[in-house]
C-alpha cells in the first residue's frame, strides 16, 4: 500500500471505522503518467453528521478544482466534480471511459487533481471533529 493509500485511510478512520478503501496509484503502472485521483470508501456506520463535516472540509481547502463527494449510495467517493459531470453519475458505465480518457489526454487536470487530492487529505485531517 502507498504512503499516500495509508494517510487517507487514516485521514478517513478519524470519522468512523472503515469496511472498505480503494484509491488508485497516483501515476500509471506502466506508463508513468499522473492519473486523476478519486476515492472510494465506506464507513461501516455511516452518519448524515460525519458526511457533512466532510463536506465541509473539502469545501474548505483551497484547491484549483472543484470537488464532490458523492454520498448517493453505500459506497462514498470523493472525486474532481468534472469527472462526475462527463460520466453522468459515476453508475454509468461510461464512468470508467471517462477517467481513462482524462488520464491519456488532460495531464495538466491531473496533476492539478494530485496536488488538490493532497489539500483535501490536509484540509479533512484538521477539520474540527474529534477522532474515533
Amino acid at each position: 500500500m502507498s504512503y499516500r493509500s495509508e494517510q487517507a485511510m487514516q485521514t478517513l478512520s478519524r470519522f468512523g471505522e472503515l469496511a472498505w478503501f480503494a484509491l488508485p496509484a497516483a501515476t500509471h503502472p506502466i506508463y508513468g503518467y499522473p492519473q486523476v485521483p478519486y476515492m472510494g470508501w465506506r464507513f461501516k456506520t455511516p452518519g448524515e453528521f460525519v458526511g457533512r463535516i466532510m463536506e465541509d472540509a473539502v469545501t474548505a481547502a483551497p484547491t484549483q478544482l472543484e470537488w464532490t463527494i458523492d454520498r448517493t449510495r453505500r459506497n462514498w467517493l470523493l472525486l474532481p466534480t468534472r469527472i462526475l459531470k462527463e460520466a453522468k453519475g459515476v453508475e454509468n458505465p461510461a464512468f470508467s471511459n471517462v477517467v481513462h480518457s482524462i488520464n491519456t489526454q488532460d495531464q495538466e487536470f491531473c496533476t492539478k487533481a494530485l496536488s488538490d487530492f493532497e489539500l483535501i487529505i490536509h484540509s479533512l485531517q484538521e477539520s474540527s471533529f474529534p477522532e474515533s
